[in-house]
């Protein structure tokens, strides 16, 4: 039995049960009946008795459902029409066996952040939430940590340094930690350790029909669920490598600068920070194009984090050539590892964090080095379309995240299905605004797509590398996996295996 949650009163299954009707009950598949059916059309009566007492659905019309089905983005969101949340793994393979018998869409949910317009195809079915699943177990030997599905980035950090031990996990903290590792994932500690998906040792994944297996590097499938795992099925847990923290302190020195200053500040970026691929270890930089009136009220400013591990003080040999820049602002923090989030406002309590009903597309684009003239024309347009507080889209960010890639790298470009391993800045402009209409939305995605067109131009090549993590959701599965016919042509064949109905096909599909 199963606990269902209606408005604020609990009461049992068959009494809530009684008010929904009963559209179909024989083997018909319900598609044979209504191609999109309403949400009490989903006949979750025959579902409900095969759950565990610890699940919940959520119907529409109940806060409960309207809190779990909001999105960061309201660019082309998902539309479930009901939401089911797992309490234990058996029932993820319930929900999954009753949604594959019936032809019902599904979408499994550990986050809110993933904006790719996809996502906007489910236009009818089961949401799977996976918030109870969020459990942290560190093994005995503590070399390992065994992740429930569900769990956020911040509750598996802070369970680890409590024990002593950090992984690589996604940097902002109300993103899911097999969010992005499914999709590669990037963070602050991967320059020592690799990707997110490098981390992983072993994962239970419910299949399209709804089998349980526990995969390892000994699987076919294990291939494809470091950097393409969204499009084959539902982790409800996963096994990480875990380490020692070898450096509780961290500092950050922040300096602001403004736009006239954009062909200085990155090419002091690639010769004291990027080196040509020869970044070390302990340094991060990551800036932001924005408005801030208090230093600048015509133009966006130019807003670069340095970030160093084992310090108290960034290291002058990093700051100091940004210092002769003549910045507008500089200023220094330092802490732990915990602090960083806070520091770059990406904390929980963070704006980012918050749903304020926003359309939030991002263009994400890889490179492996700042083109000057490209910085500069992508600013002149980026501030063109932004500037002055009665713009519609003041408050977007242009994003860039150099992350220290030593350990990315060493693995070979072949070992996962992330296929951008030898890239070294991740760029994305983000363009927050409160859409009106259709055609304003159309105007973001071609003011999206130009700046991004203009990144990509000064790399010099013809490919569109592309983080599907932040995806858009026009690049395509090249863009997101890698331009490799080999990787395409394995990543479609092992589709057609585990996946032959495409039950997984809202994030970032392969084919």
């Amino acid at each position: 039995m199963f606990s269902w949650y209606l408005a604020a009163s609990t009461v049992t299954a068959w009494a809530v049960i009684s008010v929904l009707p009963v559209v179909f009950s024989g083997p018909t598949s319900p598609h044979d009946i209504f191609p999109r059916m309403p949400a009490a059309s989903i006949d979750v009566k025959t579902l409900a008795p095969s759950l565990s007492s610890a699940a919940k659905i959520y119907i529409p019309g109940q806060p409960q459902f309207t809190a779990f089905t909001v999105r960061w983005s309201n660019l082309e969101p998902p539309t479930p029409t009901v939401v089911i949340m797992p309490g234990i793994e058996r029932d993820v393979a319930d929900i999954v066996k009753f949604a594959y018998k019936w032809d019902i869409p599904i979408l499994a949910y550990t986050g809110h952040h993933g904006a790719i317009t996809t996502l906007g195809r489910m236009d009818y079915g089961i949401q799977i939430n996976m918030g109870q699943l969020n459990t942290v177990s560190i093994a005995k030997d503590k070399k390992t940590v065994t992740v429930g599905g569900g769990t956020n980035s911040k509750n598996l950090t802070d369970a680890l340094w409590a024990a002593g031990k950090q992984t690589v996990t996604g940097t902002c903290e109300c993103v899911s930690f097999l969010g992005p590792g499914l999709g590669g994932g990037h963070g602050w500690l991967q320059g020592h350790h690799g990707l997110i998906s490098d981390q992983f040792t072993s994962m239970n994944v419910v299949l399209a029909n709804g089998e349980v297996k526990t995969i390892d590097a000994n699987s076919d499938l294990w291939w494809a669920m470091q950097g393409a795992g969204h499009n084959f099925g539902i982790v409800t847990s996963v096994t990480a490598k875990i380490y020692d923290i070898v450096h509780s302190n961290w500092a950050i020195e922040t300096i602001v600068f403004s736009g006239d200053k954009v062909e200085a500040v990155y090419e002091a970026a690639n010769k004291y920070i990027l080196q040509n691929g020869t970044q070390s270890s302990d340094i991060i930089n990551w800036s932001y194009w924005l408005n801030d009136a208090s230093l600048d009220t015509e133009k966006p400013v130019i807003t670069m984090y340095l970030i160093q591990e084992g310090v108290t003080t960034v290291s002058p040999k990093y700051t100091q050539p940004f210092h002769s820049l003549g910045p507008l602002a500089v200023s220094l923090q330092s802490g732990t590892y915990r602090d960083l989030a806070a520091w770059t406002s990406i904390a929980l309590s963070s704006p980012p964090c918050q749903e304020f009903g926003f359309n939030n597309p991002r263009f994400p684009i890889y490179t492996k080095s700042y083109n000057i003239t490209a910085q500069r024309k992508a600013y002149d347009l980026y501030a063109s379309a932004i500037s002055g507080t009665d713009s519609p889209y003041y408050n977007s960010i242009f994003m860039f995240e150099d992350y220290a890639t030593g350990a990315v790298r060493a693995r070979d470009t072949s070992a996962t299905a992330f296929g951008f391993r030898q890239d070294l800045i991740l760029a994305a402009p983000l363009i927050v605004y409160a859409s009106t209409d259709a055609t304003q939305d159309y105007a973001v995605k071609e003011l999206g797509n130009r700046l991004r067109e203009i990144i990509r131009e000064g790399t010099g090549s013809q490919e569109l590398h592309s983080y599907v993590n932040y995806a858009y959701g026009n690049e395509g599965p090249r863009s997101w996996y890698g331009y490799e016919d080999w990787r395409m042509n394995r990543l479609r064949a092992l589709k057609r295996k585990y996946d032959t109905k495409g039950k997984f096909s809202f994030y970032g599909p392969v084919a």
